[in-house]
């Protein structure tokens, strides 16, 4: 039976989630979550630069020799990256100063460099621009998931406004690097859990098929 090729939108987003199933770009994950308002900052600050640089690459991978491929792709990312710097500074000043060096650091993700050279490289503009937007924003997804858990527990906010009454207690530690790790491990096992479920799900489909056309 003949599958359809995954939507490279859906992929990035849910079925390859960049956090979740990959394991990628996992210091700003640890490091920028013990909020939300800087989680969905670096996580739309990354998907901008692989959407800039997905297409762009896809558009000259033609045009650019095998033998300079990575620096020509580094400087590409680059660009992208400074513009996204630019652009974070401009709108607020706040989430600029508290996200620090992960912006320029987004150039060393290896989640932007994996895509360009797995995907962008190899495939049309359209289907790579999707393919950033995917990861992009499940790279978000992922970063608010943990920002959520952290900020929620560890300040009893969310995105600032107090949830819990004056007799609510912090769990500080999720604010401290330990709790990066902890909540991690939570999502982690939640997302192992959905997709095994799915897993058997569609194993047990293709069981049941079979017999009913036997039948």
């Amino acid at each position: 039976m003949q599958t359809t090729p995954p939507n490279p939108f859906i992929n990035g987003l849910w079925r390859q989630n960049p956090t979740f199933v990959q394991i990628l770009g996992m210091c700003p994950t640890l490091a920028i979550t013990n909020s939300v308002s800087n989680a969905i900052a670096m996580g739309l600050a990354t998907a901008f630069v692989l959407i800039c640089s997905n297409g762009l690459i896809a558009l000259i991978r033609n045009q650019v020799p095998k033998q300079v491929r990575i620096a020509t792709y580094i400087a590409i990312i680059a660009t992208a990256v400074t513009s996204a710097d630019y652009l974070v500074k401009a709108i607020s000043i706040s989430v600029y100063k508290a996200l620090g060096p992960f912006i320029p650091l987004i150039v060393a993700n290896c989640l932007v460099l994996e895509r360009a050279e797995a995907f962008a490289s190899k495939k049309p503009v359209i289907p790579s621009i999707l393919d950033g937007a995917g990861m992009g924003l499940g790279f978000a997804f992922g970063l608010t998931c943990l920002g959520t858990v952290r900020e929620v527990l560890g300040a009893g906010t969310f995105l600032g406004i107090p949830l819990f009454g004056p007799d609510f207690e912090p769990w500080v530690l999720f604010l401290l690097p330990p709790g990066g790790f902890i909540s991690l491990a939570i999502w982690l096992l939640i997302f192992a859990s959905i997709q095994d479920r799915k897993q058997r799900k569609q194993k047990l489909l293709t069981q049941i098929q079979p017999a009913e056309a036997r039948s």
